[in-house]
């Protein structure tokens, strides 16, 4: 071969490469959203592992952890697994119940707190107790879905933060008046956002 047709063949070989699209799951994320507060979603400020959370259940709400879990990983929501701890692993994450309406806990259905060692969520009973204010599995799933939120690195999302309804608001009333379940489109993007796409 002769030095132009080497030249040649290395142009077109550059301008194949350029031409072959990048695949989707080797993006890297978009810019993370922003909150209340000047914050953003943070994947520091989370409970995942790597790329998952090992749960343990101290908690009466089983059927609020399930329907949380669910939401946060279905559909294209695979990037962070969400899993029981096993014998030989350590919990990043425990479900636990508080029961009071004093002090932190006034107005306060539920709550995430990172810790040393084992993140927290907790269910506050005195709310979410069947006969309470909050007493029915509708109320307690989209607390658990919330939370779980803040475990995977979400921050309180503003309301009507360009004009999405979100899982995330800090406002539970504004959350049950629009019946949200678990993460909406909003949150999705976000979610994608943070954590990527497979």
């Amino acid at each position: 071969m002769r030095m132009d047709d080497l030249a040649l063949a290395a142009a077109l070989a550059a301008v194949l490469l350029l031409a072959v699209p990048v695949p989707v799951h080797a993006a890297s994320a978009a810019a993370p959203h922003q909150c209340e507060g000047g914050e953003v979603d943070s994947r520091g400020r989370s409970s995942v592992d790597g790329r998952e959370i090992a749960w343990d259940d101290e908690s009466k709400f089983d059927d609020a952890r399930k329907h949380a879990i669910k939401v946060w990983t279905a559909g294209t929501l695979k990037q962070v697994t969400v899993k029981p701890d096993g014998a030989t692993s350590y919990a990043d994450l425990e479900w636990r119940d508080a029961n009071s309406v004093t002090g932190q806990w006034t107005d306060v259905y539920g709550k995430w707190a990172a810790r040393h060692g084992t993140d927290h969520l907790t269910l506050n009973r005195a709310y979410l107790d069947d006969g309470k204010r909050y007493g029915k599995a509708e109320h307690r799933r989209r607390v658990a879905a919330h939370e779980l939120g803040h475990a995977l690195g979400f921050c309180h999302k503003a309301y009507g933060y360009g004009t999405h309804h979100s899982v995330m608001w800090a406002d539970y009333g504004l959350i049950e008046g629009k019946r949200i379940n678990g993460p909406t489109s909003h949150d999705i993007t976000a979610y994608h956002a943070l954590w990527g796409r497979s």
